[in-house]
């Protein structure tokens, strides 16, 4: 008698490649943080914990949720809720880069800011839960939705660690007045 293969192997090389994209980002953020470091203004312990270290979560939980599909499973039940279990701590990280973008005083975030570092990142974890809950009653869409999933933190990394880079290297640059730098962060919501 022939085994039923695992709806999961057809994902195997998309979530080979998408995990193997997230960890590879993971050094974007290395070049951000250098970056920084070489700024004339240091970003605070608050800044890199309401910006920076959530795109590297970000791009671990990519490689997370690429590692969980792959792994050989006997059944879809282990894999939701591994899947159920990043989504759900996704979801509170969120909650918590919230409590600290609040504490950040060098910086007013403005609509993108919230959409990017907060709406998208917590909308994301949260259609993972809902996808570790019909994971076995339907699998087809539901592993579409994780894969969609998956690419949207990897986006959503890219993106948060381009903004960084692009605020560091035009609003923070060498020659443009302390003052200047400081007011454009706040002119930005006006």
């Amino acid at each position: 008698m022939e085994a039923t293969r695992s709806p999961l192997a057809a994902w195997e090389t998309f979530f080979f490649l998408v995990g193997s994209s997230g960890a590879a980002l993971t050094g974007l953020q290395f070049v951000v943080i250098a970056l920084i470091a070489e700024s004339r203004r240091r970003a605070t312990m608050r800044e890199v914990q309401a910006f920076s270290t959530p795109t590297i979560v970000h791009f671990g939980a990519v490689l997370l949720i690429s590692a969980i599909i792959s792994a050989p499973w006997p059944t879809l039940l282990p894999a939701a809720i591994a899947i159920g279990a990043c989504g759900i701590a996704g979801c509170l990280y969120a909650l918590l880069i919230v409590k600290r973008t609040r504490r950040v005083t060098t910086y007013r975030l403005v609509f993108e800011d919230w959409l990017w570092h907060i709406g998208l990142p917590l909308f994301t974890y949260a259609l993972m839960v809902v996808c570790a809950l019909f994971l076995q009653r339907y699998p087809r869409l539901s592993l579409f939705t994780i894969g969609f999933s998956a690419l949207l933190l990897l986006f959503i990394g890219i993106h948060n660690a381009w903004d960084a880079v692009t605020y560091i290297t035009i609003e923070l640059a060498p020659g443009k007045p302390a003052h200047q730098a400081d007011n454009s962060a706040h002119k930005k919501n006006d």
